[in-house]
């Protein structure tokens, strides 16, 4: 009896214990007792000097749940030039090695690894290629910041881009972040809204960026485009070297026996220099807008590549309207190798002040002319980046680099009418809300380690495809050879005298899988007209793409699910060099398994089907139909 009342009385010791607990945050799970840290921070005002401001300066939050409405004020009764917001600054007290994940400013850059030691994941960083200065030479990334805790996750994010960029800055023992206000003044009695902010946790990777996306599209609704685009592009066989006839061919081909493949997208080439887009180069003979009305002729639809926000110091574009450009501390057109890099060809680029009156109606009847005189029905605009350079002055001096940038975007999309647009090396953040699809990743080249290194970062962000925008995984290559084998990313030649050897088939439907999983669009980067029957069999597996990217419980990536209307779809990969074991967790019921690139029936199974070893480098595609 005496041990019974002993039992019940530690019973009770422990539910007072765990009540008290919960009531202090001493037993919150690590990724809420993080949030409740960060909610606890003050935020600081600092001013251009690098000095805080003093008091009359506040910035208010208003949290609700997850979401933090802010603003900051001005009664000081001066004017004040602001360097930035921090927002957040507090000692995370996480081990050094908590994962993490970070985007980029712009498309090209992303982090991974811990917080102790991040590791790029991009090949052109923001802080060493773009030069964007980094909050105390703190490693930073911009937008979001996600942290992998052994059973839980926290996601940091501003859920929206109107005017400024946020900035996630980290180490291994501190988190700071911030909004950068490019010095603008605050004028005395002024108050400027700023970006709306998300901390979140919970252990499900997906239920977390769903939650984002929403928040997200409140502030920038999603620019639809109905179906995922699918077509064919010039670049990764051709190179800018590519003729009319290169072009005629490949339509002729694509017209008579895929015109699924129905955006035919000319790339970069076809123009003198950058800027003068309506101009007649020497590629096509001096005339792209008869190889754009053959493709319209075949029933196809004309797609192009511009490079809306940059110009070349040869162009009339930059020679005939100097004063268009972003400006430079002494009132010139800045160069933009002066700051950071200067374009990949015909530069050193100068860029269009999207804040220009004028540069936004150049931009609109640009646009216009081509979707109504060329036909062109899809673009795909490179190099937006530029649009956001940092560290220049703009027409208007109350507007950010971010404003200068979507007020550009908005006049493209006005003269481009119903035409699909595409982002390409673009700013993630600052494009919420301003192109139907997002390329999200590098160019991918024919050998492994970009179908790896591609591949990782298309997944990497497949949480964006369908909910943002549709996602570009950039071009399905299926041959041996093409122009970029033997091209640098600037078009020039290269090693041509050095054959390597090519993917192998095990690493062409690890690409080909990547590819399917991201669930967004399809364009095929191969000259058709030499595809063999086995890699276009292939091809043709892939259309129509299933706008649903695949679900992964971590950035592993080794099982992702797709979930679509009648079946499932597996996508198991082994990104390592040694043969593998890997388990697909199925659905209450049986499911009838088939190997989707070989059509070969693996059985009826319950549960669990097991892969006891997948070779290296490889991935298998399996659709699941339950059949009870």
């Amino acid at each position: 009896m005496r041990k019974k009342k002993v039992i019940l009385l530690l019973i009770c010791l422990v539910a007072i214990f765990r009540c008290w607990a919960l009531n202090t945050g001493v037993q919150q799970l690590p990724g809420q007792a993080l949030i409740a840290k960060l909610q606890r921070c003050s935020p600081q005002v600092i001013l251009a000097t690098g000095k805080p401001a003093a008091s009359g300066v506040s910035v208010v939050q208003k949290w609700n749940n997850g979401t933090c409405i802010m603003s900051v004020s001005n009664n000081s009764g001066e004017s004040l030039s602001i360097r930035e917001i921090i927002l957040f600054d507090f000692q995370h007290e996480l081990p050094g090695n908590t994962g993490i994940y970070g985007e980029g400013f712009q498309k090209l850059a992303q982090v991974g690894g811990t917080l102790e030691k991040p590791q790029d994941l991009g090949t052109y960083t923001d802080r060493n290629h773009y030069k964007i200065p980094e909050p105390e030479n703190m490693r930073t990334a911009y937008g979001m910041l996600t942290l992998q805790l052994p059973h839980d996750r926290v996601l940091l994010a501003t859920t929206s881009c109107n005017r400024f960029i946020s900035r996630f800055s980290f180490d291994g023992k501190r988190i700071r972040i911030s909004l950068d206000c490019e010095n603008l003044v605050l004028q005395a009695g002024e108050t400027w809204n700023l970006e709306d902010f998300m901390a979140i946790s919970g252990p499900d990777r997906e239920k977390l960026y769903d939650a984002l996306t929403a928040a997200i599209t409140k502030h920038h609704p999603r620019l639809k485009h109905e179906p995922v685009p699918m077509g064919w592009c010039s670049w990764y066989c051709f190179g800018p070297q590519v003729t009319a006839k290169n072009v005629a061919d490949n339509t002729e081909w694509i017209a008579s026996h895929l015109p699924q493949l129905k955006y035919i997208q000319i790339d970069d080439g076809y123009q003198p220099w950058m800027g003068d887009w309506m101009d007649k180069g020497k590629a096509f003979g001096g005339d792209v807008e008869s190889v754009l009305k053959e493709i319209k002729q075949k029933g196809l639809e004309p797609a192009i590549w511009v490079a809306p926000f940059v110009a070349s110091p040869e162009s009339q574009l930059f020679k005939n309207h100097p004063d268009w450009f972003v400006k430079d501390e002494n009132g010139l057109p800045l160069r933009s190798d002066k700051i950071g890099f200067g374009g990949w060809r015909l530069g050193p680029w100068y860029v269009l002040d999207g804040t220009h009156p004028q540069v936004q109606n150049f931009l609109t009847e640009l646009f216009r002319r081509m979707r109504e005189e060329w036909g062109c029905s899809y673009f795909k605009l490179d190099a937006n980046y530029w649009g956001a350079i940092h560290g220049g002055v703009h027409y208007d001096k109350k507007a950010t680099r971010i404003e200068a940038y979507r007020r550009g975007m908005e006049a493209i999309l006005k003269g481009a009418g119903d035409a699909f647009v595409l982002g390409c090396n673009h700013p993630i953040w600052p494009s919420l809300g301003l192109i139907h699809g997002s390329r999200s990743s590098m160019d991918t080249w024919r050998k492994w380690e970009s179908f790896r290194d591609i591949g990782r970062e298309n997944l990497l962000r497949g949480w964006q495809n369908g909910r943002l925008w549709w996602n570009d995984p950039d071009c399905i290559l299926l041959t041996d050879g093409g122009a970029n084998d033997i091209m640098d990313q600037a078009g020039n030649q290269v090693n041509a005298q050095k054959k390597e050897t090519g993917p192998t088939e095990n690493e062409y439907l690890f690409h080909a899988t990547t590819v399917y999983a991201s669930g967004g669009m399809l364009l095929s980067g191969d000259d058709l007209t030499k595809i063999t029957p086995e890699r276009l069999n292939i091809l043709k597996k892939l259309i129509p793409p299933t706008g649903k990217a695949a679900r992964f419980e971590n950035e592993k990536f080794e099982v992702g699910t797709i979930v679509l209307p009648d079946h499932l779809a597996f996508a198991v990969f082994n990104w390592g060099e040694q043969p593998v074991e890997r388990h697909i967790k199925l659905p209450k019921g049986t499911y009838q398994l088939v190997n989707k690139w070989t059509d070969q029936e693996l059985g009826n199974f319950k549960n669990e089907y097991i892969i006891r070893s997948l070779p290296r480098h490889s991935a298998l595609l399996i659709e699941a139909r339950k059949i009870d």
